[in-house]
């Protein structure tokens, strides 16, 4: 019953403000957009269908943009979005580091397309890690549990063979009913004793 894989979360694990800000704290001074307005006129509405690949984000991008930021191209706009957000967190990435003889090194996140290849290519993720598996390439997301059981299926992995490292308590619930091993990263512990807690479960 011993865990092969490590899976682990993106944003808030890997990747987190060293302030603790969200990216689009300064998207109001830096490009005069306002962050209410994108989040009713873009992620409200076309949210949804991107992140699962129903959507691209260029071209629902272009459809909001005149709602909130007429004087912005989609990749204006996604280019400043990925450099803001993209804080790799060193100290969990070294941790996670030691590990790779013991397990393989896998990130499980709720991405659409662009990002997914912008974190796997431009931060160089692929160096550190052998796999990504992102809601939009499998058409659903944590905490669906279609999620886990495709993501398994794909690593030819029993569930108990998958231990998931993420920040949301909801999102860990839902790896254990599935039969994952999970454990809640909240930076307070180490990696290697939130690791050893969920595989004493």
């Amino acid at each position: 019953m011993s865990v092969r894989t490590l899976m682990i979360d993106v944003d808030g694990v890997v990747i987190r403000h060293p302030q603790g800000l969200r990216w689009d704290h300064a998207i109001q001074a830096d490009l005069g957009v306002d962050p209410e307005r994108f989040q009713s006129a873009f992620f409200a509405v076309h949210w949804p269908e991107v992140i699962v690949g129903r959507a691209g984000l260029h071209e629902r991008l272009a459809l909001a943009l005149p709602d909130f930021a007429p004087h912005l191209t989609p990749e204006q706009l996604t280019a400043y979005w990925f450099a803001q957000d993209a804080h790799l967190d060193l100290d969990f990435l070294d941790q996670i580091a030691a590990l790779k003889g013991q397990y393989a090194l896998h990130l499980a996140t709720v991405q659409e397309h662009l990002r997914a290849a912008y974190l796997w290519n431009d931060l160089g993720l692929k160096d550190r890690f052998e796999a990504i598996h992102y809601a939009a390439d499998y058409g659903c997301g944590k905490p669906d549990p279609a999620f886990f059981e495709a993501v398994a299926a794909r690593t030819a992995h029993a569930p108990h063979e998958l231990l998931l490292i993420d920040d949301s308590a909801r999102n860990v619930a839902a790896a254990r009913a599935c039969g994952w091993r999970a454990g809640l990263w909240d930076g307070t512990q180490t990696v290697a004793d939130v690791i050893a807690g969920a595989e004493a479960r």
